[in-house]
């Protein structure tokens, strides 16, 4: 699930949905005189990144066989030395529960044993220098307003097979500024839930696993409204 603007539903809220990966876009305000980092998404969140990171801690220590991902990108506004702080202070509010990205052998069975709750990846070569952060994770996006060119994008990926390790599925849908303007009614929100049965058909139909054309992670927008956490983790029951 992406957290940004087109989402209503607070951290917990999402957790407790079930939501276990994060599309988190970090900034810093141009002129704000104070080291505070927001989530951004076109517009910035009124929560701070780490009162919110800090919320996700509490809850993971009240739920110590979750696992979740976290995706920090864009980080608007961010120079070097921004970019350590907000490292140490992930290092800091995180702690052991961060699951470094030269973990061998990476099962639920082996996540709990050692104690490790958060995939953290960092979009940034700040990261290189810490273990504890994960590179990029690619992010299969189409780029298109209609579930059947998202749906013609996302089977042509699968075609050609799936990335080594963690990859996400977004099923967002997108405008540009010809398709707004031609379109003055309609929301990212409306244009969601008008496609959104397309989408579920075709996301019911996907398979989780190791094959080629097999999906790993998959995002979407305004998952309050619609059955998107079900869903997904139905298809889980695929491998049984």
């Amino acid at each position: 699930m992406k957290h940004g603007n087109t989402e209503v539903q607070n951290i917990v809220e999402q957790l407790t949905a079930g939501i276990r990966y994060f599309d988190l876009r970090i900034a810093h305000k141009q002129y704000d005189p104070s080291n505070e980092l927001y989530f951004t998404h076109v517009i910035y969140t009124h929560a701070t990144v780490v009162e919110t990171l800090q919320t996700v801690a509490s809850w993971l220590e009240s739920h110590p066989k979750e696992i979740i991902i976290l995706a920090c990108s864009h980080f608007e506004g961010m120079d070097f030395k921004r970019h350590e702080e907000f490292i140490y202070s992930l290092k800091k509010i995180l702690g052991s529960k961060l699951c470094p990205h030269n973990e061998a052998i990476l099962t639920l069975r082996s996540l709990w044993t050692s104690g490790y709750q958060v995939v953290l990846s960092y979009e940034d070569q700040s990261a290189s220098r810490h273990k504890e952060l994960w590179p990029p994770i690619p992010y299969l996006w189409a780029n298109k307003p209609s579930a059947e060119e998202l749906i013609h994008y996302l089977e042509c990926q699968k075609r050609l097979g799936r990335p080594d390790g963690f990859f996400v599925a977004g099923l967002n849908l997108t405008t540009d500024r010809c398709f707004i303007t031609s379109h003055p009614r309609v929301s990212l929100r409306t244009l969601t839930m008008e496609n959104w049965n397309r989408v579920k058909e075709w996301l019911e139909d996907q398979k989780p696993g190791a094959e080629s054309t097999c999906l790993n992670i998959i995002a979407g927008d305004f998952i309050g409204p619609v059955p998107f956490c079900s869903l997904v983790i139905a298809l889980n029951k695929k491998l049984l």
